[in-house]
């Protein structure tokens, strides 16, 4: 007596029945394929048990009326294959290779373990199915075309889901794919113990709906689908939201529901992404489904229980334990009725399976029984044109968090998976310009990160122009010092047989003053973009013009100190009084100097260079000092030169004023000296232009000092008190 609950699953495979019915009906009519010969078959159910499928492979080799195995007289019912599941193949396969019965199946035994099939056993299989490996390097890609990285994995716990986590979690590892979890699906037969699998259900489905994963790959056989649904059903009488969830299926997935689940709401299931096999519309198949009805088939013994379960009625007379429906059935109901979830009228990718799997076994006997037989079949497939789907909304995402956004950089999260991670900003000075990058990388020397540091902008090339504020100003101050020493010269020159002018030294005077004119005209050799001339030409021509003025200084003050020592009766300074002793000094000093910047520039000289580390968003055109000991012996022989005469100025402050310039001297070098001593600290901590600007203030201060401390007494007198610019008031003095 056949069992309801068996009852209830049959249509669930009907289609694949009737592909199976359909092909050995055209084999039978197909005069040119096994002419004379009729083929049949006898259908066995599994039940999904082990049990059940050896139970059937015994029933193969017994007599048709009597379970004696290993005892068959009726050769005409003697099995020439076997077409079912991986799963049955595996458990039939021990018994029937003993009887060299070949088995067909539509699906891919490479999932199973070496040590269970043996070299000789592997003859009897063949394969109806795409290798499982190209559903896997499928399902791969998939995941990174979305860049879901962030998964969770269902699969049924038997050969085939073991192999397949044991091959698709390494590999998708390998890829920066992470797993949120693993779990196995609860294993279902007639046989079960229903609050176990209820209560396994419930702990997956807490599982699934807390999970932070978007994406679930599911892997298993027809009966995965039984059960996802059942899991889903929990929603309804547990205290947990039904989520959205994103389902990747392969192709041994089946969406046929049953009966009792005819009803079901199947939007989980929108949006799932599922592997198919290649199926072909078969010419004259949906006609063959639709022309069958129980009225038309009444050898069927499926169509009965079929019918009543997908159309919700019941045949009169039918001895059933459950509650029968209140609809009669007519056995006029049309097939094209019923929803796709119910049943196909088209050919499925599994049904297309079987139809093939038979026409293999209906080639092999004709290719046994007919040696001569030389033609090969071959199917050409149609060219096909495809159009590209447009997307109306964004894919889903399925991450174990955000990404992280350019600018930022991943780092590890301790105690999670590699793909679990925090997101940093980059540190100063490094970017990083694609998102999930593992670190930040620096900008090339000629750019600089924006604030977002996602980007590196080109540095701006800076230099003191004449463009710049800074720059036209400080050349204004030049210019207009410049100017200024050059009217003071002119008034020297108009007046320069005026006492005051010829008491001071007149020639010495203007050699100062002209030193000036061009230490002002110097500044602007360090204005405007650096060039190899320009480099190696202003450092050394202020060393030595402003060397030939502080000279100046000196000898003026030490001829002072001799003539007042030569007016001493005996005195022997009387000889060293004179324009020898003045040229000498000046001449001398001068020549030191020059010899210092020559041997500079034979050396290492400077040069045009670009700094492009001082400042972070420029970079500085500037001239390489080339030897910063020989600047700073240009800088430190004028300071010795300002010292020695500071300190011959301070010792002759007391001589009488008519002569003595000791006291202007004294203050002009000790502006001088200020000046010069703050440049040192003040240029080592500034940088790009501003270090130049700094050096031009300095130039242009201590020149200003020397003509204002000591030239502009002197004019005042000139210009504004003529009346004092006389020998008697001078001697008087």
């Amino acid at each position: 007596v056949r069992s309801e609950i068996i009852c209830v699953f049959y249509f669930i495979n009907y289609q694949y029945i009737l592909a199976l019915v359909f092909a050995a009906k055209q084999i039978s009519e197909n005069l040119q394929l096994l002419a004379n010969v009729t083929l049949g078959f006898n259908i066995y159910n599994s039940n999904f048990s082990p049990s059940w499928t050896f139970l059937a492979s015994m029933r193969l080799l017994s007599m048709h009326s009597r379970f004696i195995p290993n005892y068959k007289c009726d050769l005409g019912n003697i099995p020439i294959a076997v077409i079912g599941g991986p799963d049955i193949c595996l458990h039939m396969l021990n018994l029937l290779s003993i009887y060299k019965i070949p088995q067909v199946f539509p699906g891919s035994h490479k999932f199973l373990s070496v040590p269970i099939i043996t070299k000789t056993q592997d003859v009897f299989l063949q394969q109806m199915f795409p290798n499982e490996v190209l559903q896997h390097q499928g399902i791969l890609l998939l995941l990174l075309h979305f860049r879901w990285t962030w998964i969770g994995l269902l699969s049924v716990k038997d050969e085939a889901g073991e192999k397949f986590v044991q091959d698709v979690v390494p590999k998708f590892s390998q890829h920066g794919i992470c797993f949120n979890f693993m779990e196995w699906f609860p294993n279902v037969a007639f046989y079960s113990d229903f609050m176990d699998v209820m209560d396994k259900g419930l702990e997956i489905y807490e599982i699934l709906m807390k999970s932070t994963s978007s994406v679930i790959i599911i892997f298993g056989e027809l009966r995965t689908m039984l059960i996802l649904r059942t899991l889903l059903r929990f929603s309804e009488v547990e205290d947990l939201g039904l989520r959205e969830k994103i389902w990747v299926m392969p192709a041994q997935m089946d969406f046929t529901s049953v009966s009792l689940n005819r009803n079901w709401d199947i939007c989980f299931l929108h949006g799932a992404l599922s592997f198919s096999s290649n199926s072909k519309e078969v010419f004259g198949f949906q006609e063959f489904l639709q022309s069958r009805n129980p009225t038309t088939e009444p050898h069927d013994g499926f169509i009965r229980d079929f019918w009543e379960q997908v159309f919700e009625c019941s045949f009169p007379n039918t001895k059933k334990r459950i509650k029968r429906p209140e609809n009669i059935c007519t056995g006029e109901e049309r097939l094209q009725a019923l929803p796709a979830s119910a049943f196909e009228l088209n050919m499925s990718g599994h049904s297309y399976n079987v139809y093939n799997a038979v026409y293999a076994v209906a080639h092999a006997l004709q290719s046994m029984h007919s040696s001569k037989y030389k033609q090969r079949n071959w199917m050409n497939l149609e060219k096909q044109k495809f159009q590209d789907l447009q997307s109306w909304q964004a894919y889903p995402i399925s991450l174990c968090n955000d990404h992280c956004q350019r600018g930022f950089r991943k780092t590890k999260k301790e105690g999670k998976p590699f793909c679990c991670y925090d997101c940093l900003p980059c540190p100063e000075g490094k970017i990083s310009a694609e998102r999930d990058t593992a670190d930040c990388s620096p900008c090339p020397e000629d750019q600089y990160p924006n604030h977002n540091k996602n980007a590196c902008i080109p540095k701006v090339i800076t230099f003191l122009s004449y463009e710049d504020a800074l720059g036209i100003s400080l050349a204004i101050c030049a210019l207009s010092f410049a100017f200024i020493t050059s009217y003071v010269l002119r008034i020297f020159i108009q007046h320069r047989d005026t006492p005051i002018v010829k008491a001071n030294n007149r020639n010495l005077t203007y050699v100062i003053l002209i030193s000036l004119l061009l230490s002002f005209l110097c500044v602007l050799l360090f204005i405007g973009r650096p060039n190899k001339f320009v480099c190696l030409l202003r450092q050394p021509a202020f060393g030595i013009i402003f060397s030939v003025a502080v000279s100046c200084l000196l000898a003026k003050t030490i001829v002072v100190v001799l003539a007042f020592m030569a007016t001493k009766p005996g005195s022997k300074m009387r000889k060293w009084v004179g324009k020898k002793m003045v040229s000498s000094i000046v001449f001398s000093c001068t020549l030191v100097q020059a010899i210092i910047c020559a041997s500079w520039l034979m050396t290492f000289p400077p040069y045009p260079d670009s700094d492009k580390h001082s400042m972070s968003q420029e970079i500085v055109l500037e001239c390489n000092e080339g030897s910063v000991t020989m600047f700073y012996c240009v800088l430190g022989f004028m300071g010795f030169l300002a010292t020695v005469s500071f300190s011959a100025a301070f010792l002759a402050r007391k001589l009488p004023d008519s002569f003595n310039e000791a006291k202007f001297i004294t203050f002009s070098m000790f502006v001088f000296c200020s000046v010069w001593l703050s440049f040192v600290p003040s240029y080592l901590s500034t940088k790009g232009k501003y270090m130049v600007a700094v050096e031009i203030f300095s130039i242009l201060s201590s020149s200003a000092g020397l003509l204002g401390c000591i030239f502009a007494p002197k004019c005042f007198i000139i210009l504004f008190k003529p009346e004092q610019n006389s020998k008697h008031l001078l001697m008087k003095r």
